[in-house]
């Protein structure tokens, strides 16, 4: 039998190459000018080729048209985005972690009992009572006998407007004049004529309810309250630098104590230009700070929590080896180990002097020194960077998300029954051996680790018929140690959940407000989206937080010394 002619899978490539083209000059003319697309045209039938006429040559034809097809895909979801039109989701839920899309996993956990958070409790034991009525019984017949109180409790809330006017006396004395002095409390409010429960009750319904600022002018309004919209700015925005220490110290304390964080980022547009928001948290404390970048350069600058120094020192040096900094300029730097410069002219200054110019070299010398200095301003050295594999967050011990990963190959169609059983057999690997990993953090022993190192290695070496899959699995066993540091460190998680899950605090704002048009603006963004994500995960409510903030009460402790203290509670001996 004659071998089948690739004729007809070379004109649908030919094809789809020429609507990748048209799509891609589509794209740019639509973010240029934002004016109306042409219709879309239909993607062309890929030929039902029978089994036997399947030649090594045709079977990657057809593939190199599955992965065109994709990417045609995804260029008109971006069309329609670009529109403003839905789109369909670009990524399919993971299966990996339980109410992601296996059923099987869902009812595991479904039947282990009830939802976090719905157990029963007493819902009055902690209500404090402001007022009590106490109600007389009508008719009581003689000779009765009287057996104490029945309570019956009703909640409410007192919202309204509650102006004081302070009248101070004015005297004439022989040395002058003399006006009463106004409480402390007033006195703290700097010249201010809205109180600490006003600020309070502004700040919380913006950072906390989203209110935006026009909503919250006339919600004041309503209640009675006269005040303009450049004063609700003002109490937003002005006068917080003791909220903004605080959120400084919030990360100096996490990377100190913490054995992990989980790192993530996500679009800030700033100034009517494109940004970028880096989120840095665990379980116990979240950090977000907006910049320009997010290069590996920026990220580092964040983890050197508010200092500005960059030092060569032992790991600086080794940092820029293991980048493959050139021996010259690298032999320039190790002469002057332990050396330190306070901020970026000096150090910009000393790269000149050294006659260290090109780009990539200066990229690598920074990204060194600034590690040298993350490291020498008490950040924990054994501390694991948690992310989704973007090269930015790659340095110090690096781990992996398994979600992530996974992503890679839940992303693949498999175009015949055999590359399609071959996909779901490798994916239900991936599953059962995910779940292996999550009980040996549980009950990690060294015999075990390398017993799942072995499988890894079967799982991700596997040759299948499907020529695309087998590329992701090589990719995915080329960042082995990343995705099995879990077997060291079984203390770090497997995933990045919930860096997702905080940023989307954030993501939640931009999408209610937008961008940020001042730097006063911007850091009060970033400093009370930390404060209130870390409130929450303290378990401290964020409306109490900031009314003794405001009121200087101090019942609250700092919550940097509630993460090291839980840090030190949770620590194995």
């Amino acid at each position: 039998m004659e071998k089948a002619s690739p004729v007809v899978p070379l004109e649908i490539i030919q094809l789809q190459q020429k609507q990748i083209q048209a799509l891609e000059d589509k794209i740019a003319r639509l973010e240029k000018e934002k004016s109306e697309a042409t219709p879309r045209a239909k993607l062309p039938k890929v030929p039902d080729i029978p089994d036997e006429e399947r030649t090594l040559l045709v079977v990657g034809l057809l593939e190199i048209i599955q992965l065109q097809q994709e990417q045609i895909q995804a260029f008109k979801d971006e069309i329609a985005r670009l529109k403003g039109e839905k789109s369909r989701p670009k990524i399919k839920p993971s299966k990996l972690e339980p109410g992601n899309g296996n059923k099987d996993e869902g009812k595991k956990d479904k039947d282990k009992g009830k939802r976090p958070g719905s157990a029963k409790r007493s819902k009055k034991a902690e209500l404090e009572i402001h007022e009590t009525v106490v109600l007389k019984a009508e008719g009581v017949p003689s000779g009765s006998e009287f057996k104490g109180y029945e309570d019956y409790t009703v909640q409410g809330i007192v919202l309204e407007a509650h102006n004081v006017l302070y009248r101070r006396e004015r005297w004439k004395t022989p040395e002058g004049e003399m006006v009463a002095p106004l409480p402390l409390q007033i006195q703290s409010l700097d010249g201010g004529h809205f109180d600490h429960s006003l600020n309070g009750f502004v700040l919380y319904q913006y950072h906390h309810a989203h209110v935006t600022q026009p909503l919250l002018l006339e919600q004041l309004r309503e209640l009675g309250i006269d005040i303009s919209a450049g004063q609700i700015n003002r109490i937003i925005t002005e006068g917080h630098d003791g909220f903004h220490d605080e959120k400084d110290e919030i990360l100096c304390a996490g990377l100190e104590t913490s054995g992990y964080v989980n790192v993530d980022d996500t679009g800030a547009r700033h100034k009517g230009k494109n940004g970028y928001c880096t989120h840095i948290g665990n379980e116990w404390f979240a950090w977000f700070q907006s910049t320009r970048s997010k290069s590996r350069i920026n990220f580092l600058e964040l983890l050197r929590a508010g200092h500005e120094t960059y030092v060569l020192n032992a790991e600086a040096i080794g940092y820029m080896r293991a980048n493959k900094l050139p021996k010259v300029q690298l032999e320039l730097l190790a002469d002057n180990d332990q050396e330190r410069f306070a901020n970026q002219k000096e150090w910009m200054a000393a790269l000149a002097t050294r006659g260290i110019t090109k780009k990539r070299h200066i990229r690598i010398a920074t990204e060194g020194a600034l590690l040298g200095s993350v490291l020498e301003h008490g950040i924990n050295p054994e501390i694991v960077i948690v992310s989704d594999d973007a090269g930015q967050f790659n340095v110090l011990l690096h781990s992996l998300c398994w979600v992530h990963a996974e992503r890679l190959i839940n992303k693949l169609v498999g175009f015949n029954d055999e590359q399609r059983k071959a996909l779901e057999a490798t994916r239900t690997q991936i599953w059962d051996f995910y779940q292996e990993l999550k009980a040996y953090r549980k009950s990690p022993s060294p015999s075990r680790s390398a017993v799942l190192g072995a499988r890894f290695d079967e799982i991700f070496t596997t040759q299948t018929c499907f020529a695309t899959l087998n590329q992701a699995l090589g990719r995915l066993h080329n960042n082995k140690s990343e995705l099995l540091l879990v077997l060291e460190r079984p203390d770090i998680p497997l995933h990045n959940n919930l860096s997702e899950g905080d940023i989307r605090e954030y993501v939640k704002r931009r999408k209610i407000s937008g961008g940020t048009r001042s730097e006063l603006g911007r850091r009060c963004r970033d400093t009370f989206a930390s404060l209130k994500k870390t409130c929450r995960k303290l378990g401290i409510s964020f409306w109490k937080f900031i009314n003794d903030r405001l009121r200087g009460t101090g019942v609250i402790a700092s919550l940097s010394e509630l993460i090291r203290q839980r840090s030190a509670e949770t620590r194995p001996p």
